[in-house]
């Protein structure tokens, strides 16, 4: 497969709702996360609202969105700098190993350039080695180690 020709990204839109949420589903399901769709429905009323903290963009190719990446800024006190967080990458895969996600990565890049923050962020599984591949080629990897506690009452 070569890269499409009319590769675009662009920032998520109300009338992207159907196809984002298909993909955003496809994106669950690929990591084995339990179907919601009170789940989907509500990080897209994340995207769709202003004042929410999380974004969303688009990445289109002949007319349809074949990739959506959503993300965030996160304070860091270490460096006394802000980053863009992405949480969620996902590329249809019909259009897989064609520049999608790497588009959708150097607009976060473009960003964060553009509002001086410090770094673009993010995880994956350790098992998603088509995805290493080309954030191996795009971003350092880290010697960080993930944990995750669950929140507790006093």
């Amino acid at each position: 497969m070569t890269d499409f020709q009319s590769l675009s990204v662009r920032p998520t839109a109300p009338a992207d709702e159907a196809r984002w949420k298909e993909l955003f589903r496809a994106y669950r399901e690929f990591y084995r996360l339990e179907p919601s769709e009170e789940i989907v429905s509500r990080v897209w009323s994340w995207l769709t609202d202003s004042a929410h903290e999380c974004q969303g963009l688009v990445a289109e190719a002949d007319g349809s969105i074949v990739g959506i990446a959503d993300y965030r800024r996160f304070s860091r006190p270490s460096t006394g700098s802000v980053g863009i967080w992405l949480d969620d990458l996902f590329t249809d895969p019909e259009a897989r190993g064609r520049g999608v996600g790497r588009a959708l990565i150097s607009r976060l890049q473009m960003i964060a350039a553009a509002e001086g923050c410090s770094v673009v962020r993010w995880i994956t599984a350790d098992d998603n080695a088509q995805a290493q591949v080309l954030y191996d080629d795009v971003a350092a990897k880290t010697n960080w180690l993930t944990y995750d506690a669950k929140p507790t009452e006093s």
